[in-house]
């Protein structure tokens, strides 16, 4: 049905849209263990973190890295942290031993990217740890050779020693960006894209929604179809616990705004006509049903000669912080 094949194409517009429209910050050459393009190092530091690196490489063979580049707006530090890893290809090929540390000052913006062979040990727990309690709070004063060192020094010292970062208050303070269970919060974009992340998302299954609390057959299939799109779509613009929130609403509010409109005149009405007449209007939409099992949408006058297609279909073919 029409609405089947809706729903499917907004899944792939939904999830590809913004793939190639981005800007995409360039990927500094790998001149050594420390590039620092947004010059916020002192050379003392520089070579201090260089010679840590360097030593630390001789004697575990893990490849630790720091990039800082002034500013990768609009695209979010983790594609641009993916995007110099797989660049640089830190880490021994067999391993898969390397760590990003990624500094974007501009932007207020930082990233610990963790090579598939040290996720079991720098968890993305205490990649947030390490973030959160050792340089954060000196990146805030604008002390960045500080911060930068004693995010390496936490690193290095898990890596060599299973020394973990301490939690202390700073961690205490910064459950609020904590989940349910545990789970890291997810890292929202910049402002500027939620709005338009947001007004495309909820446009979208927003009306959706709307058609299913209206259609009196395929309403209730469309409720369930769309509980994964309200479950992960608006996390980007609102967070993990503010989809949460909009998902119980829609799942205890679609029901509701349903039954409560199933009582109406124009409801029962529609509802009728599917039955005797095979096609109901609503709202400038024509609703014709199949065999009396469901129903299907398009715009405009029901004296199109009940024309529909013929069923084919196009190829259409770590952690992170801010402060």
């Amino acid at each position: 049905m029409k609405v089947l094949r809706l729903c499917a194409l907004l899944l792939w517009v939904c999830t590809t849209a913004g793939a190639g429209t981005a800007w995409a910050a360039d990927v500094p050459f790998l001149s050594g263990r420390v590039v620092d393009d947004a010059e916020i190092l002192t050379p003392a530091t520089r070579e201090r973190l260089a010679a840590r690196l360097k030593v630390h490489e001789q004697k575990t063979t893990n490849q630790v890295a720091v990039l800082t580049v002034p500013t990768i707006a609009p695209e979010s530090i983790e594609e641009y942290a993916s995007r110099v890893f797989a660049a640089w290809k830190l880490g021994q090929k067999n391993k898969n031993n390397g760590v990003l540390v990624v500094v974007v000052p501009n932007d207020r913006r930082m990233r610990i990217e963790v090579g598939y062979g040290l996720e079991e040990e720098l968890t993305d727990v205490i990649s947030g740890r390490i973030i959160r309690n050792q340089m954060t709070p000196q990146f805030k004063s604008g002390n960045y050779d500080a911060g930068v060192e004693a995010g390496i020094d936490a690193i290095v010292a898990l890596l060599e020693d299973g020394v973990e970062p301490a939690g202390g208050e700073a961690s205490r303070s910064a459950s609020s960006k904590v989940g349910f269970a545990g789970v890291e919060e997810f890292e929202l974009p910049p402002w500027q894209m939620r709005i338009l992340l947001g007004a495309f998302i909820f446009g979208v299954i927003g009306l959706f929604t709307i058609i299913g609390i209206m259609t009196p057959g395929v309403g209730w299939f469309l409720y369930l179809f769309l509980i994964p799109f309200w479950a992960m779509f608006p996390i980007v613009v609102v967070g993990v616990k503010g989809a949460l929130t909009l998902l119980t609403i829609y799942a205890i509010g679609y029901p509701i705004a349903k039954l409560v409109l199933s009582r109406t005149a124009w409801y029962e009405k529609a509802k009728r006509d599917l039955k005797t007449k095979g096609t109901a209007t609503i709202g400038g939409f024509t609703m014709s049903s199949r065999g009396g099992s469901g129903s299907s949408w398009s715009s405009g006058s029901s004296s199109s000669g009940g024309f529909s297609g013929g069923g084919g279909s196009s190829g259409g073919g770590g952690s992170s912080g801010s402060w």
